[in-house]
């Protein structure tokens, strides 16, 4: 093989997935077809899920320097944000930073653990062969081949891969556009935010270095073509219709349109070949979810990946990257569908729109929102015959603990991609039974920092690289326990050593 796994598209999903691999040491190559990244950032934000994860993977500094936490969300620019503060995590914001910054951490990072970034390199095709995939690449030197052991498609709406490979992506064609111009203006807008009347929807987002971005939602021109270029004067016509003051617009940076074409992909796996990010989802991109959402796909496809190239993984494992992350998709999907119908800016539409921002008032039901938008509230189905445990599927706690190894929180124990065995009981049994699973997880004797915590109550718990709990167990039978362990090793981690 030239490399155990190939990556096609160096975008924010391909490198984060880059380092996830070259993490747990295996040989990979990023392939992307430009020559250099972009400047202009489609996508805004990082959510407390996504920060989370970065958190996890001792590299969350890097963009907390770089970025501007924000407590609130939107859905459908109604006028009662969401509210990130109340979420049970200790990153309870939205961290603005463009994604051209995040693009450039994770490929600083990818390139430190030893990832392969081949700019220039364009993948033409793709074949899965017996034991391996087969790539013909165009590259400065001309077309060459090259075989991997796996394969993953990161390159976006139009997925060379994800079409080569032959996965449908069924949805909805374009049927209105909105856009969007990052701009200079004389006269700074002193509210920035987002504006819904009679004549349209604007949001302003201030970009940090004096320019703005303003977003449009015309009805007067919401059925332009999408390839239809937009222009200074266009921008400036909607706004001032819509705000009263083009706030002086000047020098664009970037214009572009956006359509509402909307699929999903009917498999995230076919064999050795695997989709994420745009590549197997599109939307509308309401809430800025889109980033984030192919974010949390790499992650978790990336440890299972490796997990296979290294011979451990348990036959369905690779699977349970379709199971788990499609469900997600198809919400998503949903979700930005409901939002684009809360645009209606008719007289009806602009009613419902009150309704909807009356009710998000209600702090249970901004709660859900928050809850669903920012990814916190994503739990996986538990296996079939695993425990069930309340707790399986979801997001273990970030505490704060004591340990062998000193003061640490969850996340920092999580550093190494590894699974995390956290005994509370002090139980030698439980220690002794995980030995046989030792080159892929750590055990760690701990005790709850703050006793009063969720976590006080659990004996133990096995969380997965992802910060997923795999088992937990609270205050069941020894043997029950142990027993309880051991099928959870045998589910996640394979055959022992």
């Amino acid at each position: 093989m030239d490399t155990d796994v190939v990556i096609v598209g160096a975008g924010p999903v391909g490198l984060m997935l880059a380092c996830e691999l070259a993490l747990a040491r295996v040989r990979v190559r990023v392939l992307e077809q430009r020559t250099a990244r972009m400047e202009q950032s489609r996508a805004l934000t990082l959510h407390p899920r996504s920060i989370e994860i970065l958190d996890q993977r001792g590299i969350v500094g890097r963009f907390l320097e770089r970025g501007v936490p924000i407590p609130t969300g939107h859905f459908a620019m109604l006028d009662t944000r969401l509210d990130f503060s109340r979420l049970d995590t200790e990153h309870p914001y939205t961290l603005f930073l463009p994604q051209a910054r995040s693009e450039e951490l994770l490929e600083a990072r990818a390139r430190e653990l030893g990832a392969e970034i081949l700019r220039g390199h364009a993948v033409v095709e793709i074949m899965e062969r017996e034991g391996s995939v087969a790539l013909r690449v165009q590259g400065p030197e001309g077309l060459r081949d090259e075989r991997a052991s796996y394969a993953v498609g990161c390159d976006g709406a139009a997925s060379v891969v994800r079409r080569s490979i032959g996965i449908a992506f069924p949805g909805s064609e374009t049927t209105l556009t909105a856009f969007l111009g990052d701009v200079e203006v004389a006269e700074p807008p002193a509210r920035p935010g987002s504006r819904v009347g009679p004549h349209g929807g604007v949001m302003v987002v201030p970009l940090g270095d004096g320019g703005y971005r303003f977003v449009v939602f015309d009805p007067r021109r919401m059925h332009a073509d999408r390839s239809e270029p937009v222009t200074l004067d266009e921008l400036r016509s909607s706004v001032q219709r819509i705000l009263g003051t083009d706030f002086g617009m000047r020098d664009p940076r970037w214009l572009s349109r956006f359509g509402n074409a909307t699929r999903l992909a009917e498999r995230y796996r076919a064999g050795r070949v695997f989709l994420a990010g745009d590549a197997a989802h599109i939307h509308f991109p309401a809430g800025g979810q889109g980033l984030n959402v192919g974010l949390q796909d790499a992650m978790n496809l990336g440890w299972k990946l490796a997990a296979a190239v290294k011979g451990w993984a348990p036959p369905h494992l690779l699977d349970s990257y379709h199971e788990e992350r499609h469900p997600v998709g198809r919400a998503l999907v949903r979700n930005t569908e409901a939002q684009i119908r809360l645009m209606d800016v008719s007289d009806p539409g602009l009613a419902l729109r009150e309704m909807m921002s009356d009710l998000l008032g209600i702090e249970a039901v901004n709660r859900r929102l928050a809850g669903q938008i920012s990814a916190i509230d994503i739990a996986y189905p538990p296996a079939e015959g695993a425990s069930a445990h309340a707790w399986v599927g979801k997001r273990a706690p970030n505490r704060a603990l004591e340990t062998g190894r000193g003061a640490a929180r969850l996340h920092e124990l999580l550093h190494a991609g590894r699974y995390v065995l956290l005994d509370f009981a002090d139980d030698a049994e439980l220690q002794a039974a995980s030995e046989a699973w030792g080159d892929r997880i750590d055990v760690i004797q701990a005790k709850v920092a703050a006793p009063q915590t969720d976590l006080s109550v659990i004996d133990a718990l096995l969380v997965r690289p992802d910060g997923h709990v795999a088992w937990a167990s609270d205050g069941e039978r020894r043997t029950t326990r142990l027993d309880g362990l051991r099928a959870a090793l045998a589910h996640w981690c394979g055959h022992a050593r």
